[in-house]
């Protein structure tokens, strides 16, 4: 499906950029690579690490917030991968005019250029802080997401679909709480601090989302947003497997944080069905019968909702530990 397609990814520098790149080189033969995003520096550090498929890839300086920049680097391009954002929640609180040009009219700069260049696909990246958001960085996710499922309408005649996969803190990803306690414990802490006991989180991996991108590059019709089964894991039993008998401290849950990864909303469920691997929210508007999309799955129950709270399966401390040695710490 990827194979001889040129594939463009914004924000490739980053982790799930990196990780995307290496799996589809690896498994499909794409035509060309394109890594989009504003970071020079981090460009030529991907470039040295991808030397042995060089002339597969192509580097692209650019910033989403930049539309004439995309217009001229969505040229010839099959498949685009939004990954840019500004993600860091603090960060937009402040500088919330900025996540607002990044995260929403970034955005819709994605869809303008995509649909004027006959684009094919777009997936793009969301995060469970647009659902019920709290804070601002959730907030102009969740527009960026209804953005991208309403682009669907104004594809006319064009052969393009938008879609959403949805998905929390990968383990290990910066500014996540695997690397804040992996610091505190190299520093020779005897204690971790826990915001709060009864939080939990979801455990996904780069790959199981790099994972899911493809099958939403393989299934998405248009409108779709696309979520993992994946355990959940509570805070308190990740710092026992990271530091064993050690002393938590409780210490307030801090502003714009919740206590669960919230993925489906009990509002949601009236349009999702479940997979063997993945849930479906499918768009609530038709806007073209021809391209109705008929969903394969089963609906799931009325008032289902789909948390790290709520969730049926659970790691325990020592499934923990043996998942913490896939992590890489040290980048």
């Amino acid at each position: 499906m990827l194979n001889d397609k040129v594939i463009l990814i914004t924000g490739g520098t980053g982790s799930f950029g990196k990780t995307f790149t290496r799996y589809v080189l690896e498994n499909y033969n794409p035509k060309k690579i394109i890594i989009y995003s504003r970071d020079e520096f981090k460009q030529f550090n991907m470039q040295n690490d991808f030397k042995e498929y060089a002339a597969k890839m192509r580097f692209f300086i650019g910033d989403v917030r930049d539309k004439e920049r995309l217009l001229r680097a969505f040229e010839g391009v099959d498949y685009v991968i939004h990954a840019a954002a500004m993600k860091q929640v603090p960060a937009c609180e402040y500088n919330p005019s900025e996540a607002i040009k990044t995260n929403v009219e970034g955005a819709q700069n994605i869809i303008d250029a995509a649909l004027d260049r006959g684009v094919k696909k777009v997936v793009a990246l969301s995060t469970d802080k647009a659902v019920n958001p709290i804070n601002l960085y959730g907030g102009t996710k969740l527009v960026s997401d209804k953005l991208f499922i309403a682009a669907n309408a104004y594809a006319g005649a064009k052969d393009v679909c938008f879609s959403i996969v949805r998905y929390g803190n990968v383990a290990g990803s910066r500014g996540s709480v695997i690397p804040f306690f992996n610091n505190i414990i190299k520093n020779g802490g005897t204690e971790l601090p826990i915001t709060d006991y009864r939080m939990t989180r979801f455990w996904i991996s780069l790959r199981q989302g790099v994972e899911l991108v493809i099958k939403a590059l393989e299934e998405a019709k248009g409108g779709e947003t696309f979520i993992s089964k994946i355990p959940s894991f509570k805070i308190t039993d990740l710092a026992q497997a990271m530091l064993p008998g050690c002393e938590m401290p409780e210490v307030g849950i801090r502003e714009g944080e919740k206590l669960h990864e919230i993925m489906i909303t009990v509002e949601d469920s009236m349009h999702t069905y479940e997979y063997d691997k993945h849930y479906v929210i499918y768009p609530q508007i038709v806007w073209d019968e021809k391209k109705r999309v008929i969903p394969t799955g089963k609906q799931v129950a009325e008032g289902f909702s789909y948390s790290s709270g709520n969730n049926t399966e659970w790691l325990s401390v020592e499934e923990i530990k043996e998942l913490l040695k896939t992590v890489d710490l040290e980048k």
